[in-house]
C-alpha cells in the first residue's frame, strides 16, 4: 500500500454531503489557470434527509468513505474541506447598512466596506438561526446609488444593500461534527446553490439575469442573479426523491427499482415517449414478472415535476425578477439528467431552458464522470477553495508590502547625519564586496 503524503498548501478538497450521495473531490489549479481534478470520491448517502443530517453515524461512515476513496486516488492525506450546506432550514433577507466616515477628503477603502459587511452580523435573528453569508448588492455614496465597489472613491455617508443567507445552528453544528469525527477541518461553509452557481453559470449570463434551478435528491435549490449580483436564494424542500416515491406508488415496485426506473427509463415529457413500449421488471421471488407502460411511468414524472417547478416559478415571480431573467433558468443537480426535462421546463414556465455542466473551469482531459450536473455543487466548492487560497495569498503579499513601504519611512522620521551616511555607505561597500567576488569566482 502507497503511503499517503500530507495535504499541500495548494490542493483544495470540497466535500458535498447531500440526500442522495456524498462526493468528496480534490484538485489544485495547474498552469494555464483550470482545475485540475486529483481524486474522486462518491458513496450512496443513508444518514441525510431533505439536504440536513439526520444520522450522525451514518453519515459520518458515508464521509470517510467518500474521503478514503479521494484520497487514494489523490495520493494524499486531507486534513483541510470545504463543505457545502443545503436543507429547508436556509432562509434569505434584504438589508441596508449604512456608516457615517470622519472626513470626505480620504477615500473609501476596502476596510469600510468590512465594517459595514459586519456591521451586518449583529442583527438579530429568530432563536437558533444564525448567518451564513453576507453578499453586498448596490452601494450608495452621498445619495450616488447605483454603485458596485465604491472603494476609491471619496464620501462620508456608506451605504449598501446586503443578501444575508441564514440558518439553523443545529443543522450547521451537525455538519462541522460529522466532519470534524472523520479527522478533518472545515475551512469554509457554503451554501450549496451559490457553489453550483460558481460551477456552470457563464458571468454574461450572471449580469443578463438568470435563475440556476439545481434538483438534488432531498431539496431543489433555487440562486437568482441580475447585473453579476445575487438577488435571490430559495430551498425548497422537494427534489428526484419525491419522483421516485411517487413511481414507487404508482407503479407499485419496490424503492430501488422506482429509482432504476426513473434513471434508465425516465422522462419529464409524457408526449416523447411512444405508446407502445414496455418495460419488464423481475417480481418479487417466486412472483411473475411485471409490465409497466412506459408512457405512464413519464405521466407520473412529468406530474411530479410540474409541481417542482410550479414551486420555482413561485420563488422567482417572489424575487421580483420574472421579468429580467434574460439568460431564463440553467438546471443542474441529479434531476437534470432526466430525459427532456429541459423542454419541459420551458413549456411549463415560458423561458428558455438550458442544462448546466461543470466543465468550463475544468482543465483537458477531465475525468468523464465529473462532467456530470450531480458534481455541480462539488466543483463549485473546490473553485471557491481556490478564490480563498487566490486572497490570502494576495493578502499576505500586501502585508509584507506594507511592512517593506513602513520600515524606511521609519528611518526617514529621524534626520540622518553625515557620520551616519558614510556609515551606511561603507557598510554598504564591505557587504557588496564579497559577493562580487563570489559571483566572479564561480563563473
Amino acid at each position: 500500500m502507497t503511503e499517503l503524503v500530507p495535504q499541500p498548501s495548494d490542493v483544495v478538497v470540497a466535500l458535498d454531503i447531500g440526500t442522495t450521495k456524498v462526493c468528496c473531490l480534490a484538485g489544485r489549479k495547474n498552469s494555464h489557470g483550470k482545475l485540475e481534478i486529483l481524486g474522486i470520491g462518491k458513496v450512496e448517502s443513508v444518514g441525510v434527509l431533505r439536504g440536513v443530517v439526520s444520522n450522525i453515524e451514518k453519515t459520518v461512515n458515508a464521509i470517510r468513505e467518500a474521503v478514503e476513496i479521494a484520497e487514494r486516488q489523490a495520493k494524499m492525506k486531507f486534513r483541510v474541506v470545504h463543505v457545502g450546506i443545503a436543507g429547508q432550514h436556509i432562509k434569505s433577507l434584504q438589508h441596508r447598512g449604512i456608516i457615517m466616515r470622519e472626513t470626505d477628503h480620504s477615500e473609501i477603502a476596502k476596510r469600510d466596506v468590512e465594517r459595514l459587511k459586519s456591521d451586518m452580523y449583529k442583527l438579530v435573528l429568530p432563536p437558533g438561526d444564525k448567518i451564513i453569508h453576507v453578499f453586498e448588492q448596490e452601494f450608495t455614496v452621498d445619495n450616488e446609488q447605483g454603485i458596485t465597489d465604491p472603494i476609491g472613491m471619496c464620501g462620508v455617508r456608506l451605504e449598501a444593500n446586503f443578501h444575508i443567507i441564514t440558518g439553523q445552528i443545529t443543522a450547521v453544528n451537525n455538519i462541522y461534527r460529522c466532519v470534524e469525527k472523520v479527522g478533518l477541518q472545515v475551512a469554509e461553509l457554503t451554501l450549496e446553490p451559490i457553489a453550483s452557481a460558481d460551477a456552470v453559470l457563464f458571468e454574461e449570463e450572471k449580469q443578463a439575469g438568470v435563475a440556476l434551478v439545481d434538483i438534488g435528491g432531498g431539496t431543489t435549490d433555487i440562486t437568482i442573479f441580475h447585473d453579476g449580483i445575487i438577488r435571490h436564494t430559495a430551498v425548497i424542500p422537494f427534489g428526484g426523491n419525491v419522483i421516485t416515491a411517487d413511481i414507487k406508488e404508482g407503479c407499485t415496485v419496490m424503492q430501488p427499482q422506482a429509482e432504476k426506473l426513473k434513471v434508465k427509463f425516465g422522462s419529464a415529457l409524457a408526449n416523447e415517449v411512444f405508446d407502445n413500449r414496455i418495460i419488464t421488471i423481475p417480481g418479487l421471488k417466486g412472483r411473475d414478472h411485471k409490465e409497466i407502460s412506459e408512457k405512464n411511468l413519464a405521466r407520473i414524472i412529468q406530474a411530479r415535476s410540474e409541481e417542482i417547478l410550479d414551486y420555482v416559478l413561485w420563488e422567482i415571480r417572489r424575487s421580483g425578477y420574472e421579468r429580467k431573467l434574460i439568460g431564463g433558468i440553467v438546471l443542474t443537480g441529479g434531476g437534470a439528467l432526466m430525459g427532456h426535462v429541459d423542454k419541459l421546463t420551458e413549456f411549463h414556465t415560458g423561458m428558455s431552458c438550458r442544462i448546466g455542466v461543470p466543465v468550463e473551469h475544468l482543465a483537458h482531459g477531465y475525468h468523464e464522470h465529473v462532467s456530470s450536473p450531480i458534481f455541480s455543487t462539488a466543483i463549485g466548492l473546490l473553485l471557491r477553495g481556490m478564490e480563498e487560497l487566490v486572497g490570502m495569498d494576495a493578502n499576505h503579499s500586501e502585508k509584507n508590502q506594507t511592512i517593506k513601504e513602513s520600515e524606511p519611512s521609519n528611518a526617514e522620521e529621524k534626520p540622518a547625519s553625515w557620520f551616519d551616511n558614510v556609515f551606511r555607505k561603507t557598510k554598504e561597500w564591505f557587504e557588496a564586496e564579497p559577493d562580487v567576488d563570489f559571483t566572479k569566482n564561480k563563473s
